[in-house]
């Protein structure tokens, strides 16, 4: 089962999440949230594989909340689903950790599909998020500065794990990469792994964007 945190300051989408969600027999929810704050009490209390977080709430928002969790040993998951998803939002929230960015008017099946995927430690983005972020990647306003900073950091890794770290960039998956690089598929995810330990990063979006900020010409 993939236990799920759901947190949104509106009871009504909390009440529809619940049970859009509910009615998937590998999902259930275990515990709900209308602020930010409350998250990590409720993280420690139910453990759960994924949050579902939503940006606009009082107190701490989402992206505030998104950012704390992240930093903490073992947290789970985080699956934005909001209303906004402006360049600053949708960045903010990706390099702080969260593996999707959803908007909620993404169909429900999506949203449930959403879920496993990211659950899985896979990254989900709704299409029109994703076409923002790469208008944010080719527009050369992400330059200078950030550029030579992560490329510093990949310079860090193994010539192998560069090679990888590269695809990922690229969007391929595991088994892609496996191909491409004439890798076996264990060898692929032990490499993602060192990546993300060695550049402290939490998944493969962040491997991604890293990866776009260098702006390395084996990822244009």
């Amino acid at each position: 089962m993939i236990r799920v945190l759901l947190v949104d300051d509106d009871a009504i989408v909390r009440a529809g999440l619940r049970l859009m969600l509910g009615g998937a027999p590998d999902i259930e929810i275990v515990a709900e949230a209308a602020d930010g704050a409350e998250v990590p009490a409720l993280v420690t209390a139910y453990g759960p594989d994924l949050v579902l977080m939503d940006i606009r709430m009082p107190g701490v928002d989402g992206l505030a909340a998104t950012e704390r969790l992240r930093a903490l040993p073992g947290a789970p998951e985080v699956l934005v689903l909001t209303t906004f998803h402006t360049d600053a939002h949708v960045l903010r929230a990706l390099r702080a950790g969260a593996a999707g960015f959803l908007l909620k008017d993404t169909p429900p099946q999506d949203i449930v599909t959403a879920v496993r995927t990211v659950a899985a430690g896979d990254p989900a983005l709704s299409p029109a998020v994703t076409r923002r972020l790469i208008e944010q990647v080719t527009d050369g306003s992400e330059q200078g500065d950030r550029a030579a900073a992560a490329r510093a950091r990949l310079a860090l890794l193994a010539e192998r794990e560069r090679e990888v770290a590269l695809a990922v960039g690229r969007g391929r998956s595991n088994a892609e990469i496996a191909r491409e690089l004439h890798l076996a598929l264990p060898t692929v995810k032990t490499h993602v792994s060192r990546i993300l330990t060695r550049l402290d990063l939490n998944n493969r979006v962040q491997i991604a964007l890293l990866v776009h900020d260098a702006n390395t010409p084996g990822n244009r």
